[in-house]
Order: C-alpha cells, then sequence, then structure tokens
C-alpha cells in the first residue's frame, strides 16, 4: 500500500443507533451514528414503522381511498364510447349488407 493516501482506520470505532443500541467495529471513522440497526429495523424486529415527515403517506391514502370508493370517470366514459362506436358500426354493416342482399336479388329476378 502507498503511505499517505488511505484514510486512518479505527479499529474499535463505536456504533450509536439512534434506539440506544452500541457495538464496536472497524472503521475509517471513530464514531459512526446511524439512524437504524438490527434491532430496531422494521425487517427484523416485524413491526410496521412509517417514517413520513411531510405528510406523504396520509396523501397516498386518502388518494388511494378515493380512488376505491369512486371508480375512474374518464376509463368509463371511454368505455362507454367505445360500446357505441362499436354497435353503430354494426348497425352500419347490417344495414349495408341488408342493402346488398336486396340489390342482388332483384337483379336475378
Amino acid at each position: 500500500m502507498k503511505k499517505g493516501i488511505h484514510p486512518q482506520y479505527y479499529p474499535q470505532a463505536t456504533v450509536i443507533c439512534t434506539c440506544g443500541n452500541t457495538w464496536t467495529t472497524g472503521s475509517t471513522k471513530p464514531v459512526l451514528r446511524i439512524e437504524l440497526c438490527p434491532n430496531c429495523h422494521p425487517f427484523f424486529t416485524g413491526e410496521q414503522k412509517i417514517v413520513d415527515t411531510a405528510g406523504q403517506v396520509e396523501r397516498f391514502m386518502r388518494r388511494l381511498e378515493k380512488a376505491q370508493v369512486q371508480p375512474r370517470k374518464k376509463r368509463e366514459e371511454r368505455r362507454r364510447k367505445r360500446l357505441e362506436r362499436r354497435a353503430l358500426l354494426v348497425e352500419e354493416a347490417e344495414a349495408a349488407e341488408a342493402s346488398g342482399d336486396e340489390a342482388s336479388g332483384e337483379g336475378e329476378a
């Protein structure tokens, strides 16, 4: 290793979590302060923790509830228009087929 380019290594660095848990490890910093550790992380504890500082979760939940109660109007409107167009095309095709049958029947008789 080259001299003078590597940071100092602290073999007894202290890790301090916000929950109060502490342990020692090796690091390039003498003290590490962390927010989550294996003792308080939701994955390991099985508890659900939502860190919400700006109210984003509540806003999302309100939007989700509103969407479940009231279905999308645009989607329903597009579906209704599409069905009306299909019905109109079917009627036009049947009318064209009927007029074609009448014309061919008149020419044969």
